[in-house]
């Protein structure tokens, strides 16, 4: 996906107006086109605004245990190597 001139933040906000106005409505005020806003709809989805932010950090950790994961693995198969080499 493209980078965008909204925030993740701004693009709920004006999905959660569409849910209360039109889609068209919406798209004009903001300079969007419809299809746009429809992408966003089935990217977010249900999430509030602040379900963004949360979303970030979630991912942002799993980011991190994934890291931790792997960096743990490779410290296995080394010591595996080395305890192979010793017999």
């Amino acid at each position: 996906m493209r980078k965008s001139r909204f925030s993740e933040e701004q693009m709920v906000a004006m999905l959660r107006e569409a849910d209360r106005t039109s889609v068209a409505e919406v798209a004009r005020k903001h300079k969007v086109t419809e299809q746009t806003i429809y992408s966003w709809r089935q990217k977010f989805g249900t999430l509030a605004p602040a379900d963004i932010q949360r979303l970030r950090e979630l991912e942002g950790e799993n980011a991190k245990l994934k890291r931790m994961l792997a960096e743990r693995e490779l410290a296995i198969d080394t010591l595996k190597e080395i305890n192979r080499r010793k017999w």
